[in-house]
């Protein structure tokens, strides 16, 4: 059969346009911010991350990105079994709700929480009255990273759930499983890997997330400043070379993550 495909100078031209929009959009300001890093030197740099508010704003980050994946993944599994396994009223109502952050602004969604949780919000007076700190503090950082990045696990595991179909659970219920075994051993591994790419999906958007965290922290040094709040306060004071090492940091563990990711997107597509 004759294979139509495009002139050898248009797959050139097309190829030139790619590696020159990733030069210049990704290769170039990775270089630079690894650059302007090491640019007074290693003391300099290593001086920056072992800074007290740097390791706090790296603590809090950790802390935050942890618990915020682990309930998203919590959540994530549950509504994929229920969009993946079950036809009900309301599926369609869920799957679109779940979808709610990828349309809202993340300031937007730091607003919200502190209309709901600030002090003139509508807990707020009954919070303070009972001295519970959610704005300006750990509570109301760990709700606008879980919003901003719960879709991810729902969205990769939930079609892995829907194609397996309903054959081999109904075969080890009738073979005398229980729900629970059923689930962890024969519908879950099956999804793992799609499992492992949400993860890595949410943990990234966590690590990174800088507007909704920016609405609800308070900018308090050393205390609600995750690290991309800390980079920001560093590079606004001036402190160049300290804000360039701790966003080479980041820069450090968004790379990890996207081999990571690569590895994981892989073996879900190479899972039957």
């Amino acid at each position: 059969m004759n294979r139509r495909t495009e002139p050898p100078a248009v797959r050139a031209a097309l190829t030139l346009a790619a590696i020159s929009f990733l030069a210049l959009f990704l290769f170039l300001p990775l270089a630079v911010v690894f650059a302007e890093a090491l640019s007074q030197g290693w003391r300099v740099c290593l001086a920056a991350v072992a800074e007290p508010e740097a390791w706090a704003a790296i603590r809090l980050t950790l802390t935050v990105t942890a618990l915020s994946v682990a309930l998203n993944t919590t959540f994530g599994l549950a509504a994929a079994w229920l969009l993946g396994k079950f036809q009900f009223p309301g599926r369609r109502v869920l799957a679109t709700l779940i979808d709610i952050p990828f349309a809202v602004s993340p300031v937007v969604a730091g607003l919200m929480f502190m209309l709901l949780f600030g002090a003139q919000g509508w807990f707020g007076p009954w919070l303070m009255a009972r001295d519970i700190r959610v704005a300006f503090a750990l509570p109301g950082i760990l709700l606008a990273t879980t919003f901003v990045t719960f879709p991810f696990v729902a969205r990769e595991v939930a079609p892995l759930f829907q194609a397996q179909g309903r054959d081999q659970e109904e075969a080890a219920l009738m073979l005398g499983a229980t729900g629970w075994q059923t689930f962890w051993r024969v519908s879950l591994p099956g999804a793992k890997w799609g499992l492992m790419y949400g993860v890595i999906l949410s943990t990234a958007r966590a690590l990174g997330e800088f507007g909704a965290v920016s609405v609800v922290s308070g900018h308090i040094g050393g205390v609600t400043n995750t690290l991309p709040l800390h980079i920001e306060a560093l590079y606004n004071e001036y402190q160049f070379a300290a804000a360039f090492a701790m966003a080479s940091l980041l820069a450090l563990t968004a790379l990890v993550t996207l081999a990571l990711k690569t590895f994981a997107f892989r073996k879900a597509r190479s899972t039957p």
